[in-house]
């Protein structure tokens, strides 16, 4: 009976059914930080024109602007638009969600504070906001740094294909802008915003997830991306906590692990590089991702490679983390992106890397 079970719910497929975003209204171009003073992480003046620095930090990420929440806009009301938005335009009653998944890494931070605040969980909150009242429909965060809204999808997968739940919700919120050091170069990379997509279970489809893999590498690599004071030493006494980034180990580390997750999670779906159309990654920087392909194409012995299959859009709106690939996804198929489009019976492939360090990849059809 188990076997038969089990059986049957092998064919069920998790079939993405709607999609939604908010990209914030707040445009942050580079002149932003022109009047701010960068240090080295000992604490010395970083000896370079705040120009150069921001020309070179272009060269290196290709941000020209990022976008921020409103003043009066947390995470969980960006998560909150997000869904309402997946909800509206494809006509699902709200009620009917068997689970909520938030993906995020610092919960709700009120401007000009930087203290994190979880309890409730952004999740019960977003519930909340959409008057969901069945309390059959479950509600959870995940952290999971940036690969948190990919993992939040593997995870509704689970659920979708153990028969445990018909229709899951799953957001990825976050507001870096009020997590950042404004003496920290990398404070520029930052943004905010969030997508959301609805998956629902559905039998015998040949459209959904193929394959997804994940890995976790903390033992070596947990120190890449952490917490930590100020590079002012002056504001040392705030006890204020900052996200803070190796950001050459991570580049090193990203180009030697995350093409092979996407490999494994080609093998595993026994889909061929050559079938993907589309390939949608983490937007954490544009020259790492770009390098990131390219490494993907080396391990199927290609030394070109096709950079038309990666649409990006980090340039003008940051590295908003988990709301990154959900966002981009949202505009493609919203026909928001030019000259980028999804077609039924399309094969692409979502992948992510992040604090953790972790790296996920999914392989899906339309």
């Amino acid at each position: 009976m188990v076997y038969s079970t089990i059986n049957m719910q092998a064919n069920i497929r998790s079939v993405i059914v709607a999609t939604g975003s908010y990209i914030p209204e707040l445009i942050i171009t580079s002149n932003h930080f022109l009047g701010n003073r960068f240090f080295e992480k000992d604490g010395n003046p970083i000896n370079k024109s705040n120009p150069l620095i921001l020309e070179q930090f272009r060269n290196i990420t290709e941000i020209e602007e990022r976008r921020y929440a409103r003043p009066d806009q947390n995470t969980s009301d960006l998560g909150f638009l997000a869904a309402k938005e997946a909800l509206k335009s494809s006509g699902i009653d709200a009620e009917t969600l068997d689970y909520i998944i938030v993906a995020h890494n610092f919960g709700d931070i009120t401007e000009g504070s930087n203290r994190i605040d979880l309890v409730p969980t952004l999740a019960a909150r977003i519930k909340q906001l959409l008057q969901i009242k069945n309390p059959d429909c479950v509600a959870y965060d995940l952290p999971f740094g940036c690969p948190g809204w990919v993992e939040g999808v593997i995870q509704a997968n689970y659920y979708l294909k153990s028969g445990d739940a018909k229709r899951c919700l799953v957001i990825g919120a976050e507001t870096l802008s009020r997590i950042t050091d404004p003496h920290d170069r990398d404070s520029m990379i930052y943004a905010d915003g969030a997508g959301a997509v609805i998956l629902e279970a559905v039998p015998g489809s040949e459209k959904g997830i193929l394959a997804h893999k994940t890995q976790s590498h903390a033992v070596d690599y947990a120190g890449l991306l952490t917490m930590g004071p100020s590079y002012s030493l002056k504001k040392e006494t705030e006890q204020n906590l900052y996200i803070k980034m190796n950001g050459r180990k991570l580049y090193e580390y990203a180009l030697v692990h995350v093409p092979i997750v996407i490999k494994m999670a080609l093998d595993k779906a026994n889909v061929s590089l050559y079938d993907i159309k589309k390939v949608l990654i983490h937007q954490a920087n544009g020259k790492m991702d770009t390098a990131i392909l390219q490494r993907v194409f080396k391990l199927f012995g290609e030394q070109e490679f096709n950079a038309d299959l990666m649409p990006m859009n980090i340039s003008h709106h940051g590295n908003s983390s988990v709301a990154t690939i959900p966002t981009l996804l949202d505009s493609i198929i919203k026909g928001n992106t030019p000259n980028q489009n999804i077609y039924p019976g399309d094969k692409i492939l979502l992948a992510s890397v992040g604090a953790g360090m972790n790296i996920n990849a999914i392989v899906y059809q339309y």
